[in-house]
């Protein structure tokens, strides 16, 4: 029998040794919060170690060529920083590496389920009603009834032969993304922070690029919360904070009132407790156990979200049976989603609930 024969696939080295510095010297940068010459330091301790240059091309050339490119540039002090070009191209890095293990969704997938004179022609067919526009008649089906009907000989098109091809509406959707800068996001030798700013930056590549019309704001809570804007990404760290969730919270509902979308959600990254709340100019602090003030808060800040129809998804990159309890009593307050990630499966479960909202909610 005549078929195909398969055999192990063995990727090419093709690319040159700036192409293949380039790749590992933007993953630096993610593990270094955008500082140039840490990152330039590890890729020449790392070249040492795995011979990654050659006798040709050495490091000093690699960052010749990254000045040259416009990658980095050098300030006065003679130390380099990244430019607008590199904060671009580690955020489509990091889309590419996170958006680009998930599975293929059907096409269209960012749409609701109201069908009617919308934006763009789905699947579904119904009978023609009075008052449809005549561009939505699907004139192939519609002739394939009328001879069906009718025959060839006697060829006519009625109005009962007319099909309508239905049409989806497309959604414009408003998200905050709160990331928890507490200094827990580094203890016990668990680096939480980098997937966490990974994540951050391939979710803000993604809505700029696939969905324009959506928006998304991006703050930190530690003792605070702040908005920081896109080109801040690469370089966000941890403080020596406590977590101010309720902080988070008001700042991100204050965020959302200013949108004018009906599609509103929060996504909050998080490997903690609430453990601060300010009053006024204090700050009042309980970093041991679950505190009923600051709980009581925090209970209330998801109460008020779920009445304004703002639904709140927690992301804990934590396993501990006492956070998840208080993830799980805040979720049903909040009537929001909750997911237990590991470090590595953030970044695919942020992506994952995100189109998955765009096509569920309207």
């Amino acid at each position: 029998m005549i078929g195909l024969r398969f055999s192990e696939f063995i990727p090419s080295d093709e690319g040159t040794t700036f192409d293949k510095l380039f790749k590992l010297f933007m993953e630096l940068l993610n593990y270094t919060a955008g500082d140039v010459d840490e990152a330039l330091s590890w890729l020449t301790e790392l070249d040492k170690q795995h011979h990654l240059t050659t006798k040709e091309y050495g490091i000093g050339d690699f960052v010749t060529d990254l000045k040259k490119e416009g990658y980095i540039k050098e300030q006065d002090d003679g130390l380099f920083i990244l430019t607008g070009k590199s904060e671009q191209t580690i955020r489509k890095s990091a889309l590419e590496e996170i958006f680009g293990k998930l599975k293929k969704t059907q096409r269209g997938s960012h749409k609701t389920t109201y069908t009617g004179e919308g934006d763009e022609q789905s699947a579904d067919m119904r009978p023609f009603q009075f008052g449809d526009p005549a561009d939505a008649i699907d004139m192939t089906r519609s002739i394939q009834n009328a001879q069906v009907s009718h025959g060839i000989g006697d060829f006519r098109i009625t109005e009962d032969d007319l099909e309508i091809k239905e049409r989806e509406y497309k959604t414009q959707h408003s998200t905050v993304l709160m990331i928890d800068i507490s200094h827990s996001m580094i203890l016990y030798g668990e680096d939480r922070i980098t997937p966490a700013r990974k994540t951050a930056l391939a979710l803000a590549e993604l809505i700029s690029t696939r969905y324009p019309k959506d928006t998304l704001d991006i703050i930190t809570f530690g003792d605070d919360a702040r908005p920081i804007r896109m080109k801040d990404l690469p370089y966000l760290m941890v403080g020596p904070y406590h977590t101010n969730t309720s902080a988070g919270l008001r700042l991100a509902m204050d965020l959302l009132r200013r949108r004018k979308t009906p599609n509103r959600q929060i996504f909050m990254i998080t490997d903690g407790k609430p453990t601060c709340l300010k009053e006024g100019n204090r700050y009042y602090k309980n970093a041991y156990g679950l505190d009923p003030k600051i709980m009581s808060d925090v209970f209330g800040l998801a109460a008020q979200c779920r009445k304004l129809k703002i639904p709140i998804t927690t992301f804990m990159i934590a396993s501990d049976p006492y956070l998840q309890k208080f993830v799980r009593e805040f979720t049903r307050i909040n009537h929001g989603r909750a997911f237990y990630s590991s470090l590595n499966g953030l970044g695919e479960f942020v992506f994952e609930d995100y189109v998955r909202n765009r096509k569920k909610r309207a």
